[in-house]
């Protein structure tokens, strides 16, 4: 079949000896990421402190997660200026979560059992700021259906946490129906987007969403280090959140001892950025920009539909949607001693992970070949 996705393989090394199939864990590294780094490593020898105001082309490290923040925007529906850079999602989370008063009466918080373990702890940690948490159950460990979201929603509803799509099945949840539903209430939602954000096109101004948390180490093939942070426009200025840092300020080289925050994304920031990650984040961000999240969408539904076809043609239960409506970029398969044959594919050069009570999960991207899918499935079943 004639991809022209394919043409992209040569900017990511690791594809010539590997099968990478684990980009909901980490996307590939592209080539272009070591010489973001040797720009990195010269700007520090040659300017020292200087690189702050100029590391080069008239750029330095100060504004650099705003213009990394730019780069995110366009591929999650936001506009430039409108995203933070984060150091991960766990902090993020918690930038967002500093915003709201957890006293009574409204103080309780609307999560499914199927979050990510590091945000479920952010939000069982509020307890000790009076929130109490709602906690609502699944059923078959696949999905957490929106009529049971939005059942668990009242007029005593903070907040909402919820991901766009579940990182054991790859489920995408109606989000837009919960979201309406909390606003409906006057709760806020709090929108994890790190499994969908790159591969799965959507705007977080058409979901209305209040803030959107995710990062660039899956889909956006930028490694660790760089997570995001959207905040809706009109609620920045009534936003005042706990965590709170000089870069936030209104005019930081001033060294006040008062806060005074800035009325825009930049509100949202902290302390000292993570320099070397805002490097190593642009390439990816710039590839995936230019590839356009509607052209991943539509490889991914082929590819994960043609795994949950070779699989079920073994025998093998699936724990994904069989739906591509329903379905994000990753297929979860449960085969006899799961986490066993994980350990074995990875020995092979089979890129996958495993997650307990699901199976491998196996995430083809846009540069992962057809021939790859089919190669995968095959050595699995050699293995059992």
């Amino acid at each position: 079949m004639n991809d022209p996705l394919l043409r992209w393989r040569e900017h990511f090394p690791i594809l010539a000896s590997t099968a990478y199939l684990i980009s909901n864990s980490l996307g590939a590294m592209p080539r272009q990421v070591r010489e973001g780094l040797g720009d990195y490593a010269e700007a520090w020898a040659t300017r020292g402190v200087l690189a702050w105001e100029d590391a080069g082309g008239g750029q330095g490290w100060w504004d650099m997660p705003a213009r990394i923040g730019d780069l995110i925007a366009p591929l999650i529906g936001a506009e430039a200026g409108q995203v933070s850079v984060q150091p991960n999602v766990t902090l993020a989370t918690a930038m967002a979560l500093s915003c709201f008063d957890f006293r009574a009466p409204r103080n309780r918080v609307v999560l499914n059992e199927l979050e990510f373990p590091s945000v479920l702890y952010q939000y069982q940690a509020l307890r000790d700021l009076g929130a109490e948490i709602v906690m609502v159950p699944s059923g078959d460990g696949v999905r957490v259906p929106a009529e049971r979201i939005i059942a668990a929603i009242d007029e005593r509803t903070a907040v909402v946490q919820l991901s766009h799509v579940l990182f054991r099945s790859a489920w995408i949840q109606d989000v837009a129906a919960v979201i309406r539903a909390a606003h409906q209430a006057g709760a806020g939602v709090v929108l994890d987007t790190y499994h969908s954000a790159g591969v799965l096109p959507f705007s977080v101004r058409e979901l209305e969403v209040d803030f959107a948390v995710g990062g660039v180490l899956k889909w956006l093939c930028g490694g660790p280090g760089v997570a995001f942070l959207y905040v809706k426009p009109e609620l920045v200025p009534r936003l005042r959140p706990r965590l709170a840092g000089w870069q936030a300020h209104r005019r930081p080289f001033a060294f006040e001892p008062e806060m005074d925050p800035r009325d825009d994304a930049w509100r949202f920031l902290t302390g000292t950025p993570a320099i070397p990650a805002l490097y190593a984040a642009r390439p990816g961000l710039e590839i995936i920009n230019e590839v356009g999240v509607e052209n991943i969408r539509g490889k991914s539904v082929r590819q994960t539909g043609l795994l949950i076809e070779r699989a079920r043609q073994h025998g093998w239960r699936v724990n994904s949607p069989l739906e591509a409506s329903e379905r994000g970029g990753t297929v979860t398969i449960d085969v006899p001693g799961a986490e066993r044959v994980c350990r074995e594919l990875l020995v092979r050069r089979f890129l996958v992970d495993h997650r307990p009570g699901a199976g491998i999960r196996i995430a083809p991207h846009f540069y992962t070949a057809d021939d790859e899918i089919e190669a995968v499935v095959e050595e699995m079943h050699r293995i059992i």
